[in-house]
């Protein structure tokens, strides 16, 4: 709920005890920037936020669950704002390439596995960088053929010029009566 909103309480509801939320109100939003809502009953939820050291409003319009159930869904619900700011953050997803649940699930899973992979390379690293340098270098060296344990290790080693090195193995694509070689020339 913003600092400056005006409202005028309707109704205090019972608050639980033994839990961390201080105020359970129904109010209406007053004011002139507030003409749209006048009508409309809206429910303000006070809780005490013990890790920050601060009171933190929520403001909804779902009157039947219980104020600790929605102060958990707000958390919840912050805790999938993070994760959608690290994927633009570290993975640079702007948008989603889909619109059906199915290609939303896919993006999701998929972008979950590289942060899971990343985190883990982090993890590994002897290179004590931060995480988004972690995922910026792993974004330039994408394409430069070296085992990625190596450059783990060694991240400023100069990598071969040909994938000619031991563990890289090239494999031959078979497309019917053509075959890719390794030159790239169809066969």
């Amino acid at each position: 709920m913003r600092s400056n909103a005006q409202y005028e309480v309707v109704e205090e509801r019972e608050k639980p005890q033994n839990r961390n939320v201080l105020a359970d109100q129904e109010i209406k939003l007053i004011g002139t920037s507030a003409k749209a809502y006048e009508d409309m009953r809206l429910r303000r939820v006070v809780v005490w936020d013990e890790k920050n050291g601060c009171e933190i409003e929520l403001l909804t319009n779902h009157m039947t669950f219980g104020s600790t159930t929605i102060a958990s869904i707000y958390k919840d619900r912050w805790e999938i704002e993070l994760f959608f700011k690290e994927l633009k953050q570290h993975l640079k997803v702007k948008t989603f390439i889909g619109t059906t649940e199915n290609a939303l699930r896919i993006q999701i899973w998929t972008a979950l596995l590289a942060l899971l992979l990343l985190r883990w390379m982090h993890h590994l690293s002897k290179a004590k960088w931060s995480f988004s340098i972690l995922c910026f270098m792993t974004r330039q060296n994408l394409f430069t053929y070296r085992a990625l344990v190596d450059w783990i290790n060694n991240p400023f080693e100069i990598p071969p010029n040909e994938p000619d090195s031991p563990g890289f193995e090239q494999l031959t694509l078979d497309f019917g009566q053509h075959t890719l070689c390794t030159e790239g020339n169809l066969v």
